[in-house]
């Protein structure tokens, strides 16, 4: 089971920390946010690892991970980067965001998920989110759910906590058969210019998610409780909630 994770970026909000350097490799609490999530895929024997560049990108090159690169980066988006890899879709993958980190116990519960598309889920999103946020609902998406767990509406701007079942964490998973899901309403949405009413370079990965469960695919969640770290801003960076999940992480990466 492959990994891609994205970290094309130039994760202007965690400035002047991205000045120099790629989002994904900004310390949080002594440490960068790529190597901790390396940490936690090795736990499962994740292998091999293929990381999306975009923004200096140089400072990416490792002798155990694939480097593919997004020479359009500033000017695209997460889908688009994700597709910079579509030579190493064959078979199943897991797509990661570059700015999360989440524990083994995260990543068993999507490893463990029989659906050919699934989707990490925090259904105690709201406690976090407010440990972020004076208003909960600033920067969160909406999401609804089937009664069986399957994802009916994704990434919309919510007016009010009942429009949030739980929230996307940016992790997810993909056998054979969804890969080719994907990449179906992908080159389709390109051949239309036109992805969940988006141009396709300007796309985010729950445009696609939406756009797959609009055309009759279904996509599973993969349901969490917490357990998980986004450093999005620089106050994300400072937050103690961030250090003590950070640490929860770290310390129980051996359970």
């Amino acid at each position: 089971m492959k990994v891609i994770i994205l970290a094309a970026g130039e994760g202007t909000r965690l400035r002047p920390h991205t000045l120099e350097r790629p989002k994904c490799l900004v310390e949080a609490d002594g440490r960068s946010l790529l190597d901790r999530q390396l940490d936690v895929l090795a736990t499962e024997g994740i292998d091999p690892v293929i990381l999306v560049g975009g923004y200096r990108a140089e400072m990416l090159h490792r002798d155990d991970i694939k480097l593919r690169i997004n020479p359009l980066f500033s000017e695209t988006n997460m889908v688009w980067s994700l597709f910079c890899a579509e030579d190493d879709f064959d078979g199943g993958m897991i797509v990661s965001y570059g700015d999360i980190v989440y524990s083994r116990k995260i990543l068993r519960t999507l490893l463990k998920s029989e659906a050919d598309i699934a989707v990490t889920i925090d259904l105690d999103w709201e406690s976090y989110w407010r440990t972020r946020n004076e208003n909960p609902l600033d920067d969160a998406e909406t999401l609804k759910m089937s009664s069986d767990g399957k994802v009916l509406e994704i990434g919309q701007e919510p007016n009010s906590l009942e429009e949030i079942e739980g929230q996307y964490i940016g992790l997810m998973k993909f056998s054979a058969e969804g890969v080719a899901i994907l990449k179906k309403v992908f080159h389709d949405a390109k051949k239309s210019g036109n992805l969940c009413g988006k141009p396709v370079k300007n796309a985010y990965m729950t445009d696609l998610l939406q756009a797959t469960i609009d055309l009759g695919y279904a996509v599973h969640s993969a349901p969490v409780h917490g357990g998980w770290v986004e450093v999005d801003t620089c106050e994300d960076l400072f937050l103690t909630s961030t250090k003590s999940r950070l640490h929860s992480i770290e310390s129980n990466l051996t359970e």
